[in-house]
């Protein structure tokens, strides 16, 4: 009997290949930083975590040609892997695991949730988002690793439209519809705050939900979801006449343009989101983890 994987509902992986993948993501992360060289992982990650992850690696081989004299391997242990069955491409896989580099002092405080994502039969899988979440804040996955619809009828937001929300949420303070917390009230009021004699600051935001920026999700077993998304952030400092912005080497790596008045950074974002039910509770979003990184800044 034929299974075609574009119309059945099957299994992501199995549970091997989903082992070998997390093993060459993390060999050829470890080379790619050992050797600041973004060629050698580039075809194991892609999405947020891709565009993160290539631009720093380029802006520290510019700062340090001959690599990373610091390089300590990443040791990714006690994977735990959430598979969802789902029709068609493309596919994707949790893995949930230990790591050797974010710990308290009882060593096994969080944990590094890695998202791969596989666009076709004959493609490879790559990492596409990376959050790094405290044990006792994760919430209970449905035992069925049912994977979330992009529309999600039952939430109080739709994956596809959690980007949107908070870009809006961060320029104008509405729609309020996640809890406050660093990543959300905390990031806006520090924005809105940012003073420095001399110097204009401005925002600009944008979702990104399309192609290898798609939001991931699965349903929680109270009825929610945890979710992956990603969005694009800007900032832009003008100074006044006579001065100049400052400009650290990792942003002056990246830089296109000359720096006269004007920089502008752009950072691409992930966020780890628990979305409760609708009627659940206060019904708002929980960000659990955002991990951002500058990939480009321009001077004017």
């Amino acid at each position: 009997m034929t299974v075609h994987g574009e119309r059945e509902v099957v299994p992501a992986a199995t549970r091997t290949e989903a082992a070998r993948a997390l093993k060459e993501f993390t060999a050829a992360y470890n080379a790619a930083d050992k050797a600041y060289d973004p060629a050698l992982d580039a075809a194991v990650v892609t999405g947020p975590l891709g565009a993160v992850n290539q631009a720093g690696l380029k802006a520290r081989h510019r700062i340090a040609p001959t690599g990373n004299s610091r390089h300590q391997p990443l040791k990714l242990t006690d994977a735990r892997f959430v598979i969802p069955e789902k029709a068609g491409w493309p596919r994707w896989f949790l893995a949930d695991t230990d790591a050797n580099r974010d710990t308290d002092e009882s060593g096994r405080n969080s944990r590094w949730l890695l998202a791969f994502t596989k666009t076709g039969p004959d493609a490879g899988w790559k990492a596409a988002y990376l959050s790094v979440v405290a044990k006792n804040r994760l919430p209970a996955l449905a035992p069925d690793a049912a994977p979330v619809a992009a529309d999600g009828p039952g939430l109080a937001v739709a994956p596809r439209d959690l980007g949107t929300r908070y870009t809006q949420y961060l320029q104008k303070g509405a729609p309020d519809v996640f809890a406050p917390g660093a990543a959300t009230s905390g990031w806006r009021e520090a924005r809105l705050n940012t003073r420095r004699a001399g110097f204009s600051y401005q925002y600009a935001d944008q979702p990104l939900d399309a192609g290898a920026y798609a939001p991931l999700g699965l349903v929680t077993e109270d009825g929610g979801a945890l979710v992956f998304f990603s969005s694009r952030h800007f900032e832009r400092q003008t100074a006044a006449r006579g001065l100049r912005p400052a400009v650290d080497p990792d942003v002056e790596a990246l830089l296109t343009g000359e720096v006269k008045s004007t920089l502008t950074k752009e950072r691409v974002s992930s966020q780890l989101v628990y979305v409760p039910k609708k009627g659940a509770g206060t019904g708002r979003v929980t960000v659990l983890s955002r991990l951002p990184g500058l990939t480009s800044a321009e001077g004017s």
